[in-house]
């Protein structure tokens, strides 16, 4: 992929799409950055990967937003931009992974637990202290009721306290620890995982599941039947995949 970035990092392998935050040590969002991660974003539309992955360079993922950005006209600007991540996230509908070496502070921990996986470093620490310096974190209001339940949500929100990897584990905000120099190796071995499966499955799958979780009750269980029926089961892959299995064989993917 030619780049033309001057913030993160792109790279395609494995069927995965590596988007590295490139402002070490600290990688503090400006706007370029975010508007970077968007183009990226856009760029993967027509031909999807299978899984989506965002790590960093330095000693931090990203300990936030630039906080000069949250200031008189450039707020608005800001947020739209930021925010703007998140719907291209939502809209791409790939599986997604943060691999967490450090710090995940504000915006950068937003970034890091929207993602669909997080795997992080025994080093790794996650927080939202933007109520300390006055104003409170959207996409954290948003997403961690529905991660980590609402109680848990409103102390972390609400405190602007930092928890340990350890910590992040317990109340699931992240999927596995590991020790800091096992976390490349690991993320690779995610990668490799998922690299071997149906990438329109994958999608189709984790689409099922935002939009019963979205969507409760028999309406939301509606909702994934027509997922099942009309959309995966007219895939080419989901055949094939059933096919291979009865005939005791690897299957060969034939969608993106």
């Amino acid at each position: 992929m030619k780049e033309g970035f001057e913030f993160i990092g792109v790279e395609l392998k494995e069927k995965a799409a590596w988007i590295t935050l490139k402002r070490p040590p600290l990688n503090w969002m400006n706007i370029q950055m975010m508007e970077e991660i968007i183009r990226a974003l856009d760029s993967l539309v027509s031909s999807p990967p299978n899984l989506l992955v965002f790590q960093a360079e330095g000693k931090a993922f990203s300990v936030g937003v630039e906080v000069a950005d949250h200031l008189g006209d450039k707020a608005e600007h800001m947020i739209r931009v930021f925010h703007g991540i998140f719907r291209r996230l939502d809209s791409l509908g790939v599986p997604s992974l943060a691999v967490v070496q450090g710090a995940a502070l504000g915006g950068g921990c937003e970034l890091a637990t929207y993602c669909d996986m997080v795997l992080a470093s025994d080093k790794a620490r996650f927080g939202q202290p933007e109520i300390q310096v006055g104003v409170f974190p959207p996409i954290a209001a948003l997403a961690f009721p529905r991660i980590i339940g609402r109680k848990k949500a409103m102390e972390l929100v609400l405190s602007g306290e930092t928890v340990t990897a350890q910590e992040a584990l317990q109340i699931g905000l992240v999927n596995k620890v590991v020790p800091q120099d096992q976390l490349q190796a690991e993320a690779q071995a995610w990668v490799s995982r998922f690299g071997k499966l149906s990438g329109v499955v994958l999608r189709l799958a984790r689409k099922a599941m935002v939009e019963g979780w979205d969507t409760q009750g028999e309406k939301g269980l509606g909702r994934i039947e027509e997922i099942y029926l009309k959309e995966l089961m007219s895939t080419q892959d989901a055949r094939e995949g059933l096919q291979a299995f009865l005939d005791k064989r690897e299957p060969v993917w034939k969608e993106s």
